[in-house]
């Protein structure tokens, strides 16, 4: 296992090169640039802005001094947020969105697993159709309209929760469950395929014919493979939940990552976005090689490619 790894981790550094070098040509490619504004500078504020920052050389020496700045962890400065950095800005609005990917991840396996599961166990029976129903509700229902409702219902409503913000616990209910809602659902829909397809196989019937009870064939037997594409599932949905939603961070003001990034994009920040790109990628590369382990000891029949 440790040669996989490491084989694999040997594999993404010119995987992230090709990244890297893809979103600078792409961003510079772009119309605009990062000091456009509505009123037009004056030439030689522009040219000793440029100057600043680099901007006047050419592409491939841009690239290069990037990519050397990067080989000592400087991530460079940012274009917009005057006097701050992006390895700043990302250490600052990272754990927001850790915390909040982690809160609303953890919810969507806690309700999404079980919902599955009884729905496989109780197949085309009552608990079925409505971990069904829910499961449809989850998927057909986007963040920017279920963010909304809940505020109506327990802020405005009930009175019970906060509007919006960051830094109590209370704040962080409604955007994990506004964030987790679509995972859970997609989670009981793998759960409960995979449950459906492991339930009747022959070492199943097998370990209910020794004697066992229903519970420990369910938690021994039955969920180590019936949970296989939840496992597969888990490894993008974790990198996109925990870099963040722009969408409920914007609808609860939550100073996490996915706001920064899309500034960054429509203000042509370049370094901050490829510096959230960078991250979102090792992130994304990281979680399948977890996902590719997990497989192998829940399965080990699958070997490690």
């Amino acid at each position: 296992m440790i040669r996989f790894v490491l084989r694999r981790l040997l594999g993404t550094i010119p995987l992230l090169a090709a990244i890297l070098v893809a979103s600078f040509f792409f961003m510079r490619m772009a119309p605009g640039g990062p000091f456009d504004d509505e009123r037009s500078l004056d030439p030689q504020v522009r040219a000793n802005l440029e100057a600043r920052y680099g901007l006047d050389r050419g592409l491939p020496e841009q690239l290069w001094l990037y990519v050397a700045g990067l080989s000592r962890g400087d991530l460079g400065p940012s274009f917009k947020y005057s006097g701050w950095t992006v390895r700043e800005i990302l250490s600052q609005a990272l754990p927001v969105s850790l915390t909040l990917g982690m809160v609303a991840l953890l919810l969507a396996m806690v309700t999404g697993i079980p919902l599955g599961v009884i729905g496989a166990l109780y197949h085309r029976r009552w608990p079925d159709l409505v971990a069904t129903g829910l499961s449809l509700f989850g998927i057909c229902v986007p963040n920017f309209v279920l963010g909304p409702l809940l505020i109506l219902v327990f802020v405005f409503g009930l009175h019970l929760l906060p509007l919006g913000g960051w830094g109590s616990l209370s704040q962080l209910i409604l955007p994990a469950i506004t964030l987790g809602a679509v995972r859970a659902a997609y989670i009981a829909r793998l759960a409960r395929a995979g449950t459906l397809e492991v339930v009747d196989l022959d070492f199943v019937r097998t370990a209910r014919a020794k004697g066992l009870a229903e519970r420990r064939v369910l938690l021994r037997h039955t969920l180590r493979l019936a949970l296989l594409p939840v496992v597969t599932y888990l490894g993008p949905a974790t990198a996109s939940i925990l870099v963040g939603s722009v969408v409920v961070e914007k609808i609860f003001a939550i100073p996490g990552l996915g706001t920064f990034f899309v500034n960054a994009a429509l203000n042509r920040d370049y370094t901050l976005a490829m510096g959230t790109v960078l991250l979102y990628s090792t992130l994304l590369i990281s979680l399948n090689i977890l996902v590719d382990i997990l497989h192998h000891l829940l399965d080990p029949r699958q070997e490690l490619g």
